[in-house]
Order: C-alpha cells, then sequence, then structure tokens
C-alpha cells in the first residue's frame, strides 16, 4: 500500500479500480491515474471508448468506492485534430443553427490562462439571449458564458460532442435567468439533440426520463441509425445512464 495513501483512501481506489475491471476491457477503458485521497475525493484520469462508456466509468467507480466528490479528467478517444480546426468548426457549427440565432457565438483564440483573445464569429441583429464562448485545449472543448435555458445549456454541449477531434467537454455555460431543473428539462434537451439527425426522423423515437436515465423508443430502419440515436443521448448533460429499446424495422 503506497504511504501516501490513508487505509480508507487505499480501500476505496481499489474497490473503484476492481469494479471497472470487471465491467470493462482494455480497449474501452484505459486508466492512467485512478486514486481516493484523505479527504474521500475521487480522481480519474485516463481514455474512454466513448461518451457512453466515458460516464458509465465514472458513476461505477463513484458507487464502487464511495466517493464524496470525483475529479473527471477522463477523455474520449478522438483522431487527432488541431485545436483551431475544431474551434472553426464547432464556430461554424453554432452559427449556422438556427436554435443559436439569438446568441453572440466567439472563439477564444488563445487557452492561456492569462491571455484573452476572443473573436465574435456571429451576432444577432437584435439583443441577445445568450452568449457562446468557444475554447479548445488539447481536444477538450469548453463552452463559457449565458444561455436563457437548461434546454439551450445541454444542447450546446450535445452538439459540441459531435466534431471530430473532441476528447471532452466542459459545460460551463450559466443559465440566467436561472430555473429548476427536472425531468421535464433533460427530457426536451434530450428531444432537442435528436432533432434534425440525417439518419431519422426525430418523431420515430420517444423520450423518457426517470431520474438521471433516459429511456428510448421507437421504430427506426437500420442499427446505424439505432445507435446514433442512443450516442446523441448520452451526449446530454445530466444523462448518466440510457435505456436503448428502440427496434429496428428495415424499410421495405
Amino acid at each position: 500500500m503506497p504511504e501516501s495513501l490513508a487505509p480508507d483512501a487505499a480501500a476505496m481506489t481499489h474497490a473503484a479500480r476492481a469494479a471497472l475491471a470487471r465491467t470493462f476491457r482494455g480497449s474501452e477503458l484505459r486508466l492512467e491515474h485512478l486514486v481516493c485521497d484523505e479527504t474521500g475525493v475521487l480522481l480519474i484520469e485516463g481514455e474512454a471508448r466513448d461518451v457512453a462508456t466515458k460516464k458509465q466509468a465514472l458513476r461505477i467507480a463513484a458507487i464502487a468506492s464511495g466517493a464524496q466528490g470525483l475529479v473527471d479528467r477522463l477523455h474520449v478517444q478522438a483522431p487527432p485534430v488541431g485545436d483551431s480546426a475544431i474551434r472553426s468548426r464547432l464556430g461554424k457549427m453554432f452559427a449556422a443553427d438556427p436554435r443559436f440565432e439569438d446568441f453572440i457565438v466567439e472563439q477564444d483564440l488563445d487557452a492561456s490562462p492569462l491571455v484573452e483573445r476572443r473573436e465574435i464569429v456571429v451576432a444577432p441583429p437584435a439583443a441577445p439571449r445568450g452568449r457562446l464562448t468557444i475554447e479548445v485545449r488539447g481536444g477538450v472543448v469548453t463552452l463559457d458564458g449565458t444561455a436563457p435555458s437548461l434546454v439551450r445549456k445541454r444542447l450546446a454541449g450535445a452538439m459540441a460532442w459531435r466534431t471530430a477531434g473532441v476528447r471532452d467537454v466542459v459545460n460551463g455555460l450559466a443559465v440566467e435567468p436561472p430555473e429548476d431543473d427536472g425531468p421535464d428539462q433533460l427530457e426536451e434537451a434530450v428531444r432537442e439533440a435528436l432533432d434534425g439527425h440525417p439518419l431519422f426522423d426525430d418523431a420515430q423515437i420517444k423520450v423518457g426520463v426517470f431520474g438521471d436515465a433516459v429511456r428510448l423508443t421507437g421504430l427506426v430502419h437500420s442499427e446505424e441509425a439505432r445507435a446514433a440515436a442512443e450516442e446523441e443521448a448520452w451526449r446530454v448533460l445530466g444523462v448518466d445512464d440510457v435505456v436503448d429499446e428502440i427496434e429496428v424495422r428495415p424499410a421495405t
């Protein structure tokens, strides 16, 4: 046992590591660092296959260890893409989406905490209802600013995950004015994330929410569409479990 770990912290670390080893193969989850400190905070650092694996791993580790807090440095496997290219693609995506037409969208051209060099991508003609600042560093996207609703905040985060090369999304958007969260807000955010997907009509898929779990039902015409719908649901902030009961029936 490392001398730096108190006995309880060591036991919590071991419990988290054992639970993850039982659940995931090495190709799905590669841990670089996993340790619980003397205050009961669990640090997880490494790489997950996808967003679903990342969220499942964090939940399993937290439950198995009984940690009092969690430091998430678990990123998702992604092809190597330059930060400037990711930032540019995100800016264009948000600028082209009518659901963000009342936002000021800007890029932070220097991710250094000591330097602020922002470039406005688009500004609405009328008074803006939100402001979205995009920062990318090492494939990790940070969204800052304000959003007029929890649904729009969650939609922004889900959309950011779609861009090639993104390894993680830190959604720091503040909701102004503040609003209470609940199943209706989470359900609406998942519906918004599904809206307009090229592989399926979002009306084909029904969304139910139970706590932080989302249940998807309905009918699509391919396994690719079913997997895409589940992936979109996992990308929404606040979704910690997805029950995929979508049926696949090839078109005739």
